[in-house]
C-alpha cells in the first residue's frame, strides 16, 4: 500500500470548488433517484443508493435535499427515466477521456458531449474506444482533516489497496470487486466521505504542457458543468512546474 503521491491527478476537480455547490447538489439528487429506483429505497438493501446517500452527506448536503430525493422515489412522484450513459472520446495532446452521465434524452446529451470535444481540439468517439486505457476501481475519498494515519489504517484494516494524499482528499482505492466490503468498513470507522464510487483509472497517464493542460481542464471544466454528466476521467497528468503554473 503507497503513502503519500506526488501523482498530479485531476479527475475530481468540482468537489473543491464551492462556486459549483449547487450544481454537484443537482447532480447527487438525480444520482440518488436513479440508484433507489434500482433497487428497493433502502439504502440497507441497495448498495449503489447507500453509496450516493454517503456522498451526499460526504459534501454537506442538506438533509432535507437528501429527503425529497427520496421522497419522490418513495411517492412516484418523479416519473423521469433517466439512462446511463458512456462517452469515449481523445481530447487535445492525444488524451484519453471517459463521461459518464445520466440523460432522460440521449440524442442531447451525445450531442452535447460532441460539441464540447470538438470546440476544445478533440474528437468523440465509439464506446469501447478508449476504455481500454483505463481500469475499473473502487474509490473512496475523505476530507484530508480528517488525518492522513489515521485514514491509512483504517484503509488497511478494511483490505484497501493504496491510499493517496492529494491536494483536495485522502483517496483509497480498492479492487472493484471488493468496493462495498471495503466502503462499508470505512466508513464504520471514519464516518460518510466525501465520495464513493467505482471509477475509471487510467493504466499509463500522458505528461502535458501547460498549454494543453490548460486546454484539457477547461474542456474537462465545460463537461462537468453540463447536468447530464456526472464524471470525467482522463489520462494525463502534469509536472510539478506545470502544475504551479497552472495555479498561478
Amino acid at each position: 500500500m503507497a503513502g503519500h503521491s506526488q501523482f498530479k491527478n485531476i479527475m475530481h476537480r468540482k468537489g473543491a470548488q464551492d462556486s459549483k455547490r449547487a450544481r454537484t447538489f443537482a447532480k447527487l439528487t438525480r444520482e440518488i433517484i436513479v440508484a433507489a429506483k434500482s433497487g428497493l429505497p433502502d439504502p440497507a438493501t441497495n448498495p449503489r443508493l447507500r453509496s450516493a446517500l454517503a456522498a451526499a452527506r460526504g459534501v454537506n448536503m442538506p438533509k432535507d435535499n437528501i429527503d425529497r430525493a427520496l421522497k419522490k422515489v418513495i411517492g412516484g412522484e418523479d416519473n423521469t427515466n433517466y439512462d446511463e450513459v458512456r462517452y469515449e472520446g481523445y481530447g487535445a495532446g492525444g488524451v484519453a477521456v471517459i463521461i459518464e452521465g445520466l440523460t432522460d434524452n440521449r440524442n442531447r446529451t451525445a450531442s452535447e458531449i460532441r460539441s464540447i470535444f470538438t470546440k476544445h481540439g478533440g474528437s468523440l468517439g465509439e464506446t469501447g474506444g478508449v476504455a481500454f486505457q483505463f481500469e475499473r476501481v473502487g474509490l473512496i475519498r475523505f476530507d484530508r482533516t480528517k488525518g492522513f494515519d489515521t485514514v491509512f489504517e483504517a484503509a488497511v484494516e478494511a483490505g484497501a489497496d493504496n491510499v493517496e494524499d492529494t491536494e483536495d482528499a485522502l483517496e483509497i482505492t480498492c479492487p472493484m470487486d471488493e468496493f462495498a466490503s471495503v466502503r462499508d468498513a470505512v466508513i464504520e470507522t471514519l464516518g460518510d466521505p466525501m465520495e464513493a464510487k467505482i471509477m475509471w483509472r487510467p493504466v499509463n497517464t500522458i505528461s502535458c504542457n501547460e498549454e494543453t493542460a490548460r486546454t484539457l481542464i477547461k474542456m474537462i471544466d465545460t463537461l462537468e458543468d453540463n447536468d447530464d454528466v456526472q464524471n470525467v476521467y482522463a489520462n494525463f497528468e502534469v509536472s510539478d512546474e506545470v502544475a504551479q503554473k497552472l495555479a498561478s
